[in-house]
C-alpha cells in the first residue's frame, strides 16, 4: 500500500528500529525506508531481520541489519555504536520490540510476568538510554509503541497492562528530560491491529475476533499500515512540536472501555 504522504518525506534520515523484523516494528520500518530514510532493523531473529532488510532493500531501500535483545544493554550499545558510525546521527528511534502471552495472574510465574516487563518496559528503557549520545540534537524523534493496556485493565494481560503504563510515563519523562536538548518522544499506542503475532494469540478464533470487533465502534481491526502513516508523521517535521503525546489508534475501543470484558471472553 502506498503512503499518504508526499514522497521522500524522510530523505538521508537515520532510523533504528527495535523488533524490526516483524509485525508492527517492520512495517513502519518499510514507511520509513520507502520515504528515504536509511533504516537499521534489529531484533532476535536474524532470519526475519533479513527477510525484511531483503524487502526493504528490494523496493530500492537502504536496511541493514543488528541482531540483538533489547534486554542486554551492551548489545544495543554495540549495535547503535555502529549505526552511528556508518549512516552518522540517529533521527529515528523506533521501540517496538515487545513480549505477550495470555495468562491469568493466578497462572502466571514470577519469571513469566519479569519477562514481558524486561522486554516491553527495561526494553525501552535501554535503548532510549543506549541511544542517547547518538541521537540527533536538537531534530531527534522517538517512538515507542504501547497499547491500550496501558489505561484499560485486561484480563490474561497483566504483565503487559503494567508494561505498557510504564513505556507511557517512561516516554512522558524523557519529553521533559530531552526536550531541551530538541529531543521529541511520543507513543503510538495501536489498538487491535490485523494480521500481528498479538492478534494471532488474543483472537485466534473467528468467534474470538468478531468478539473484538464488536467492541471496537469503527467494528474493524486496524491495519499496521495506518500505524505507519502515524508513525511517519510523528517523525515528521510535520509534528516538530509535538512531544509526550500518546497518540491512539484503536477504531475507539478505549473509548467503551469494554477490553477487559472481551478479553474474559477468550
Amino acid at each position: 500500500m502506498t503512503s499518504i504522504f508526499r514522497d521522500n518525506l524522510l530523505k538521508d534520515k537515520v532510523a533504528f528500529v527495535t523488533g524490526g523484523g516483524s509485525g508492527i516494528g517492520r512495517r513502519i520500518a518499510e514507511r520509513f525506508a520507502e520515504h528515504g530514510s536509511k533504516v537499521v532493523l534489529s531484533g532476535r531473529k536474524q532470519e526475519k531481520l533479513d527477510d525484511a532488510a531483503r524487502s526493504i532493500r528490494a523496493a530500492g531501500g537502504t536496511a541493514e541489519t543488528a541482531r540483538l535483545d533489547v534486554r542486554e544493554y551492551e548489545s544495543l550499545e554495540a549495535a547503535l555504536q555502529k549505526t552511528r558510525e556508518q549512516f552518522g546521527e540517529i533521527d529515528i528511534l523506533l521501540c517496538a520490540a515487545a513480549g505477550n502471552f495470555p495468562a491469568l495472574v493466578s497462572g502466571m510465574s514470577a519469571n513469566g510476568f519479569k519477562a514481558v516487563i524486561d522486554i516491553d518496559l527495561l526494553g525501552t528503557f535501554n535503548t532510549c538510554r543506549a541511544a542517547y549520545p547518538h541521537l540527533r540534537k536538537p531534530g531527534a524523534s522517538i517512538i515507542s509503541i504501547s497499547a491500550n493496556h496501558a489505561t484499560m485493565p485486561i484480563a490474561w494481560q497483566s504483565h503487559v497492562c503494567a508494561a505498557k503504563a510504564g513505556v507511557e510515563l517512561l516516554t512522558k519523562t524523557l519529553a521533559l528530560e530531552w526536550g531541551p536538548q530538541g529531543i521529541r518522544a511520543n507513543c503510538i499506542t495501536p489498538g487491535p491491529t490485523d494480521d500481528t503475532e498479538g492478534m494471532r494469540r488474543l483472537a485466534p478464533t473467528e468467534e474470538a475476533r468478531r468478539a473484538v470487533e464488536r467492541n471496537v465502534p469503527l467494528r474493524r481491526f486496524g491495519t499496521k499500515e495506518e500505524l505507519a502513516d502515524l508513525a511517519l508523521f510523528l517523525c515528521s517535521d510535520a509534528a516538530s512540536y509535538i512531544t509526550g503525546a500518546v497518540y491512539v489508534s484503536d477504531g475507539g475501543q478505549s473509548l467503551c472501555r469494554t477490553g477487559a470484558v472481551a478479553a474474559a471472553a477468550l
